[in-house]
């Protein structure tokens, strides 16, 4: 059986025949059911291994592509354009939906690499907790730093998974003092490694204290062998590899470091497990882990402040729109996460800001790249409508009662070029290229009167942000671009009355963004300072991050 259909027998595993689901149809009972998070990370801390590894042990998929770069790499489900495959790196965000243990788990995966933070935090905006991963070897990397953060700003508890114990690393006392003085972030270990970082025999189950054997299959690529015995037959098996780790963690027990979830819930503390994605060491646990203390989906305030209840009418927001996830048909997908009450293809809902009807015919559940028709959705789980072209990123659906939930900001941006058609003939794809891209929010388009339409500036955070849209641009739209760089790091929402002064000074320019945000943009702080001595006050404001 393959991965698609081992996907839809389990989910429909958790409803009657008839289609009536266990639970009666309570819109709070299935909400409670779910668990949606992401997984955050440095690049190459093992994010796109251990998504794969957790739909493994879910039995989503029927075998893990291990990731161990571009010459000799799976194709893991998460990770489909050609550019990830090139590089070896998540530059997307992808959903991936399956059952486990009674649970619906949604996985929003996310990419690693920092050019593409602001996915990254449109993501965090639809999840209701984060696996935070940590790589063994180099303990907290500065992007992990950086989406903990978003994280804590959002108010999303983190669950943190050091990973690569298989391999040489520091010291697991070492990686929970950073935890602790970097971040400030109180670790409560779930699990204990048992052996150094490099020599992994398996963990201590904290709250038993019996000792988990793991066992690695062939390559990695199946659910690894647990075996699990008491303290007793481990110190008879281990010896003092055993007691080593037992003393480790009674000394960590000692200073308060045991489980309390309201200290995870408030996000002061975070439950920490060992593992190895690429082995398949320890996933179980964090998907046990996810189903016993993540929390389901509650009520999200909306922009006035007032909490939309799970079990009222049908409501969700836009955090990401995609196209080009099917070459077939050039179609355009928006990721909508369910806020409340029950979805059923087909309803007509409400776009809050013009107040019009939306018809969702065509609803789709999504599994990587790969689709199946969505018949309802619950608080928790996202939709996928297909030739969305009406809905931006930060939209609000509503049946019944009128709601609009928080706009999701926009980065600064610190890097710009002006985009032109590198074939004269293709003006109309170029237009429409750009148009979507800075839609679905891969780059920020601006405009200028100077400029003038065929060459609008490209603002990102990340330079290889730029990459993406060439090469979607050239593979996707038919129309190869050039880019020319651009000498402005700093970005200021500006006034319209100010935006002459600024484009009469060097070093300096105002744009529009298609939201309608004046930007101005300086060569560097210095001359941001400069220009800005010159304005009223209040004529140049920081952007969002």
């Amino acid at each position: 059986m393959d991965a698609t259909a081992l996907h839809d027998r389990d989910l429909a595993g958790s409803r009657d025949p008839d289609g009536a689901d266990h639970h009666g149809g309570a819109v709070a009972e299935e909400a409670a059911r779910r668990r949606t998070f992401a997984v955050i990370s440095h690049p190459d801390a093992g994010k796109s291994t251990l998504t794969e590894a957790l739909a493994l042990h879910a039995r989503a998929i029927g075998e893990a592509g291990a990731v161990h770069g571009k010459g000799n790499r799976r194709g893991v489900v998460s990770d489909w354009m050609e550019m990830e495959k090139d590089r070896g790196i998540s530059i997307t965000s992808a959903v991936l939906q399956f059952a486990y243990d009674g649970t619906v788990i949604n996985l929003l995966d996310t990419p690693g690499h920092a050019d593409f933070s602001e996915d990254t935090y449109r993501v965090l905006a639809a999840v209701d907790a984060a696996v935070m991963l940590v790589d063994a070897a180099k303990g907290i990397e500065p992007q992990t730093f950086k989406l903990f953060e978003v994280c804590r700003a959002r108010g999303v508890p983190v669950i943190t998974v050091v990973n690569k114990w298989d391999r040489p690393g520091l010291d697991a006392l070492a990686i929970m003092d950073e935890l602790t003085t970097r971040i400030d972030l109180h670790p409560m270990p779930l699990t204990w490694p048992v052996g150094v970082a490099g020599d992994f025999h398996g963990v201590l189950d904290c709250a038993t204290g019996d000792f988990v054997q793991f066992t690695r299959t062939p390559g990695g690529a199946t659910e690894a062998i647990t075996t699990r015995m008491s303290a007793e037959e481990a110190e008879r098996l281990l010896g003092s590899v055993w007691t080593d780790a037992v003393e480790e963690y009674d000394l960590l027990r000692s200073s308060g470091h045991d489980l309390d979830l309201e200290l995870f819930l408030s996000g002061a503390a975070s439950p920490v497990l060992f593992g190895s994605a690429v082995l398949n060491f320890g996933v179980r646990q964090l998907l046990d882990t996810l189903v016993t203390l993540a929390p389901a989906p509650g009520a999200r305030p909306d922009r006035s402040g007032d909490p939309r209840a799970v079990s009222a009418p049908f409501s969700g927001f836009v955090f990401k729109i995609q196209a080009g996830m099917d070459k077939a048909h050039r179609d355009r997908l928006a990721f909508v996460r369910v806020c409340s009450g029950r979805f059923t293809r087909g309803m007509v809902v409400t776009h809050a800001d013009t107040g019009r009807p939306f018809a969702t015919k065509y609803a789709q559940s999504v599994f990587g790249r790969d689709r199946s028709t969505l018949d309802e959705a619950f608080p928790g789980d996202v939709i996928g409508l297909v030739n969305a072209n009406a809905l931006r990123v930060g939209d609000t659906l509503f049946a019944d009662e009128k709601v609009a939930f928080p706009r999701i900001p926009l980065f600064a941006p610190e890097h710009f070029a002006v985009a032109r058609a590198a074939v004269t003939g293709k003006q109309k794809q170029f237009r429409k290229g750009i148009e979507q891209l800075g839609e679905e929010g891969v780059v920020q388009v601006l405009h200028s009167d100077r400029r003038g339409a065929q060459a609008p500036v490209l603002a990102a955070v990340g330079p290889m942000q730029f990459d993406v849209a060439k090469h979607r641009m050239e593979h996707e739209f038919g129309s190869p671009i050039r880019l020319e760089p651009l000498g402005y790091s700093v970005a200021r929402a500006v006034t319209a009355a100010a935006m002459p002064i600024v484009d009469s000074r060097p070093g300096a320019e105002s744009l529009t963004r298609e939201d309608g945000l004046h930007i101005a943009v300086f060569a560097d702080k210095w001359r941001l300072a400069s220009v800005e001595k010159d304005l009223p006050a209040g004529s140049l404001t920081p952007i969002f991050g």
